[in-house]
């Protein structure tokens, strides 16, 4: 058994956050990674911004913050200390065996010398999530070793089983509404709709998924929202964020899930838990999310608006394309969960 803290000081989050309400892929996977770990044996304590203090599932949650001292509650030894994007979290276990800085946004922030030097001296492991994730960090970026260790996709979408019958075409973006859902909602009032009798482009997607971080960007975030609420008369219904446990139900009456993809995403959990509930994508030629996709098996890799129109109206309209992405996306794309990454960063311990 391991000693392992792992310490965040971003939004406000605990155990049965992600179980009761929308939260982001980020702060939703150091949940189901604390879990799986204590699961297999660890001790695991997560210090960060909680609001119910306490043991849930084998996991010790407690405020990272004292009321005296800031970042005063973090244990002063572990065998593996997981700090999680902050960089005043490196330096704060100095009797820890290992360190590892796990990074979920592109690279590019570590390039600032707040980082670099405290990368320099603690010398961690940089963690990240996908292919693309690695390649947005210089080479030159003090580490202590890289690892890639991609997001698990949760057990309870990996549960589903084969439709007996095409659901109707419906389609879903369960994304950040600031990336590309303008642009599908162009492309879909304009070449998408008026092709398929009947479609709708359902919405899943608002500011309170993303806390505080969300709250700031709430006008522009709100802005896109109105604009899907427009196109009603296209089909389009914002349904706003749900819980994890929701978005199951949903994904069993969605045909296929409709995102482009955006440079500055690392992984896209939400067309992950798509595919691995069976549902077919389509997405753009872009940043992390082409990795989520087995082109022309599961989905497809559109390499411009037309290709990317003419996919979804396939994928809407004819059954036996479906069927055959369906079932394949549940064979191939829900063999990686938390228990995979969890034993992953196993191999961390020293």
């Amino acid at each position: 058994m391991a000693r392992i803290v792992l310490a965040d000081d971003g939004i406000e989050f605990d155990a049965d956050t992600p179980r009761e309400k929308p939260l982001g892929g980020a702060e939703s996977s150091v949940v189901f990674l604390v879990e799986e770990l204590a699961r297999r044996g660890h001790d695991v304590r997560v210090r960060n911004r909680c609001p119910r203090p306490g043991t849930v599932r084998g996991v010790e949650w407690a405020p990272i913050h004292l009321p005296d001292r800031p970042y005063g509650n973090l244990p002063t030894e572990a065998d593996l200390y997981i700090a999680n994007r902050g960089d005043k979290l490196i330096p704060l276990v100095p009797g820890v065996r290992r360190v590892a800085f796990w990074t979920h946004n592109p690279a590019q922030y570590l390039l600032k010398w707040r980082y670099l030097w405290k990368l320099w001296r603690v010398r961690p492991v940089i963690v990240f999530i996908g292919d693309y994730h690695a390649t947005t960090c210089p080479a030159w970026v003090p580490d202590g070793g890289r690892k890639t260790i991609p997001y698990g996709i949760p057990d309870m979408f990996r549960a589903a089983m084969p439709r007996a019958n095409p659901p109707s075409p419906r389609a879903v973006f369960t994304s950040n509404p600031l990336r590309s859902l303008d642009w599908l909602l162009e492309l879909w009032a304009a070449r998408i709709a008026p092709r398929v009798p009947g479609a709708e482009l359902h919405v899943f997607a608002g500011p309170s998924t993303y806390g505080g971080v969300g709250q700031a960007k709430s006008d522009a975030m709100a802005a896109v929202l109105a604009h899907a609420e427009s196109l009603r008369a296209a089909g389009v219904v914002v349904r706003g964020p749900v819980p994890k446990s929701q978005l199951i139900a949903e994904f069993r009456d969605a045909r296929a899930v409709l995102y482009k993809g955006d440079l500055n995403e690392t992984f896209c959990l939400a067309v992950g838990e798509a595919q691995a509930s069976g549902v077919p994508a389509v997405v753009g030629d872009l940043g992390s999310v082409v990795e989520r996709v087995r082109d022309g098996e599961t989905g497809f890799v559109a390499r411009d608006d037309a290709a990317f129109a003419a996919a979804a109206v396939a994928l809407l309209s004819d059954d036996a394309l479906w069927r055959r992405q369906h079932e394949a996306a549940l064979k191939l794309q829900r063999a990686w969960g938390w228990s995979e990454a969890a034993q992953a960063f196993e191999s961390l311990l020293p």
